[in-house]
C-alpha cells in the first residue's frame, strides 16, 4: 500500500485510472463472452431480409438468452443507422424523445448518435429533447446497447435513440406516419424495446385465467395472445387487446408506433416471435414474474 502526503497524488490518480480502465476491459470480455455464448445458442441464421427487432430490455442474468433469438438475426452488411424505441419507464412525457448525447458507450464499443437524422426529426417540431439525466436513467434502450454493439463490431453503423412516451392512440399512429418513411430505406434497421407481462402483487396485476390451468400457463396464454396480435402487424387490434386485458407490456407504446410504422409503410414486413420466457413459474399469488419475448420483423417477398 502506498500512501500520500499530498492531497493530489499524480501516482494514485494514475494507479485508479489503470484500476478502472483494466476493470472495463474485464468487464468487455465477460460480456462479450456472455453474448456470444447467448448468440451461438440461439443457433438462428443471419438474414438480409430481417429489418427489425422486438427484444426485452431486462438485466441480462434474466432476459440475455432470450434477446439473442431478436438480435442473432442480424446481417449488420448493408445497415447503415439503427433507430431504437424505447419506452420510458420514470420519466412521464406525451411525446416522443430524442437524445442530446452524441455517443452512446458500451464496454464492447462506442455507438455514434446520427445528429442528421436527430435534426432532421427535431425539425418536425412533434419531437422533444431529452435531459441528459432522464436518458441515463433509462434502461430500456441501454440494455440493447452491448447486443448491437456486438452484432455490429466492426461495421460503420449510427443510432437514432427515441423514447417513446406515454403516448395516446392518436399520437401513436401520428409518430408510426411520421417515421414510416424510414423503412423504406433499406439500409434502416430498428430495435424495439419491450419486455412482456409483469405479474404479480408488486406489479399490481395479478389477471388469472383457469382454464388455463397454473397461474404461469395463464400468463403465458395472455402473453402469446398479444404476440399473436402483433404479428398480424394490426395497431387497432392491439390496442384493443391492451384494453381489454391490460396486459402489464411496458413497450407497449414503442410496439404500437412501430406496427402504425409497418401500416403506413410501402415496404412489407412481417413480425414473426420466435422465442418466449418467464423470469419465473408463477403458481401462487404471493409469486411474480416479467415475460420476455424476442421477434423479427422481416420482409415480406
Amino acid at each position: 500500500m502506498i500512501e500520500c502526503e499530498n492531497d493530489i497524488c499524480i501516482d494514485c490518480i494514475m494507479n485508479t485510472l489503470h484500476l478502472r480502465a483494466l476493470f472495463w476491459l474485464l468487464l468487455a470480455s465477460r460480456l462479450e463472452e456472455e453474448l456470444d455464448g447467448w448468440l451461438r445458442a440461439a443457433g438462428l441464421t443471419k438474414s438480409a431480409d430481417v429489418r427489425g427487432v422486438i427484444a426485452p430490455h431486462a438485466g441480462y442474468s434474466y432476459s440475455g438468452r432470450s434477446a439473442a433469438f431478436a438480435f442473432g438475426n442480424i446481417d449488420p452488411a448493408n445497415i447503415s443507422r439503427v433507430f431504437l424505441l424505447g419506452p420510458s419507464h420514470h420519466y412521464y412525457t406525451p411525446k416522443c424523445a430524442l437524445t442530446r448525447a452524441t455517443t452512446y458507450s458500451t464496454p464492447i464499443g462506442d455507438l455514434p448518435v446520427d445528429q442528421e437524422v436527430i435534426e432532421e426529426l427535431k425539425a418536425t417540431a412533434k419531437f422533444e429533447m431529452m435531459d441528459m439525466r432522464v436518458d441515463e436513467a433509462e434502461h430500456s434502450m441501454e440494455m440493447h446497447l452491448p447486443y448491437l454493439a456486438k452484432v455490429f463490431k466492426g461495421y460503420d453503423v449510427k443510432v437514432v435513440p427515441i423514447l417513446v412516451g406515454a403516448l395516446s392512440s392518436e399520437s401513436e399512429a401520428m409518430y408510426g406516419r411520421l417515421l414510416a418513411k424510414y423503412i423504406d430505406d433499406p439500409r434502416n434497421f430498428f430495435s424495439v424495446s419491450s419486455d412482456f407481462c409483469h405479474w404479480g402483487s408488486r406489479f399490481s396485476y395479478t389477471y388469472y385465467d383457469k382454464k388455463h390451468g397454473q397461474i404461469h400457463k395463464s400468463i403465458e396464454a395472455l402473453d402469446r395472445m398479444g404476440m399473436e396480435i402483433i404479428e398480424t402487424g394490426d395497431p387497432d387490434s392491439f390496442k384493443q387487446y391492451l384494453q381489454e386485458y391490460e396486459n402489464t407490456i411496458c413497450g407497449r407504446h414503442p410496439i404500437s408506433v412501430f406496427l402504425h410504422m409497418l401500416k403506413n409503410s410501402s415496404t412489407k414486413i412481417k413480425i414473426g416471435f420466435l422465442h418466449y420466457e418467464q423470469s419465473s413459474q408463477c403458481k401462487t399469488f404471493r409469486d411474480s414474474s416479467v415475460s420476455y419475448a424476442s421477434a423479427a420483423a422481416k420482409l415480406d417477398n
